[in-house]
């Protein structure tokens, strides 16, 4: 079986922890989304601090439907210190342990997925969401909801980068509504939660996170292109080509979201990303010519039916909150993070058709 992720890449975000990694010694956490891209990584994080840090290992509860993860799904004997439950959270879990954190990873972040299931995205992040709060203060938990960047909208560019503060420019109709206005309003239920019951909670919102273990099939920019490449065929850009985003990779997303879950201030709201370099998708393949050493041939095409168009024009954000108050730093530069990422493809695609 191949590897969903670099081993280096999970010592790497260990090391980059520092002290913080003993907030989780023997204690339980339950992961929501745990066999998605995110979801594996904090498994693995964990399963590899119980290895090599704590004498007392923490315990892992892991939860997943597999609705969008084609069937890679954990026997519950895979986890050394934990259980794998296949559960839908839209509907309430009943844990029969204690739980100190609640890692609420769990969405359709894909917009091909959140295409094809449009109502199962608004429910996990909203009846999910409220499941998982009350998991979280029934327990007295502290818990971390992932939104995303998508809650931005379209910004203005006097907004760019973007900081927590930004109210967002998004419509609630439309191809990608069903994704931006259900983290939105998960984003409330956890403002709720933390004012009327005191429950620990942290928001985090991650931009175009990437890296080993995206699965093929997610149809986002990079794993399309990388599948493409590995088949030998032209990659697909979609519309002009000149739409801008910032790309962090997975190590150094990581690092910040365990940051927020062991220094997060109560009820505070973090962007987790890479400010710079904000470069159009068109010049994301000269960077990976560059990095793969040989011409990418290219096109321009129309979105297809089957990904949403109405893409912001502009995502980057402003990091500023999460460096004062958690000392969080990205140090991963594109064209590492990148050559990693293709050198795992290279291996790890079997050049399934992703147009």
């Amino acid at each position: 079986m191949i590897a969903q992720h670099l081993p280096t890449d999970i010592d790497e975000i260990i090391d980059g922890l520092g002290d913080a990694v003993s907030r989780f010694a023997g204690k339980t956490i339950l992961i929501t989304g745990g066999m998605g891209f995110l979801g594996r990584y904090f498994t693995a994080m964990f399963e590899r601090l119980n290895e090599t840090r704590y004498a007392r290992p923490c315990r892992l509860v892991v939860l997943d439907n597999l609705i969008t993860s084609r069937g890679r799904a954990v026997r519950s004997t895979d986890l050394v210190n934990g259980v794998f439950h296949k559960h839908d959270i839209t509907k309430p879990f009943e844990c029969d342990e204690p739980i100190d954190f609640v890692l609420h990873v769990a969405g359709i972040a894909s917009p091909y997925y959140y295409r094809a299931y449009p109502l199962e995205t608004l429910e996990v992040a909203t009846l999910g969401t409220k499941n998982m709060l009350e998991i979280a203060r029934q327990n007295s938990a502290q818990l971390v909801f992932f939104s995303s960047s998508e809650i931005y909208g379209d910004p203005d560019p006097q907004h760019v980068p973007t900081p927590e503060s930004y109210r967002g420019n998004v419509s609630c109709q439309g191809p990608r509504a069903c994704y931006d206005e259900s983290k939105r309003v998960g984003e409330t239920l956890c403002y709720v939660y933390h004012e009327k019951f005191g429950v620990h909670v942290n928001t985090v919102r991650p931009f175009n996170v990437f890296g080993p273990g995206m699965p093929e099939t997610d149809y986002r920019v990079l794993p399309n292109f990388a599948s493409r490449i590995v088949n030998g065929q032209r990659i697909q850009v979609y519309g002009s080509g000149n739409q801008t985003r910032t790309y962090c990779y997975v190590t150094d997303a990581m690092a910040g979201f365990l940051k927020v879950l062991a220094l997060g201030v109560p009820g505070e709201v973090y962007n987790v990303g890479t400010p710079d370099p904000e470069i159009s998708v068109l010049d994301l393949v000269s960077r990976i010519q560059g990095v793969l050493d040989r011409e990418v041939p290219h096109d321009l095409i129309e979105h297809p039916d089957s990904y949403p168009a109405d893409e912001p024009r502009r995502r980057c954000p402003d990091i500023r909150k999460a460096r004062l108050q958690l000392g969080y730093e990205p140090t991963v530069k594109l064209d590492d993070g990148l050559r990693r990422y293709f050198d795992w493809a290279a291996g790890a695609y079997a050049g399934a058709d992703s147009g």
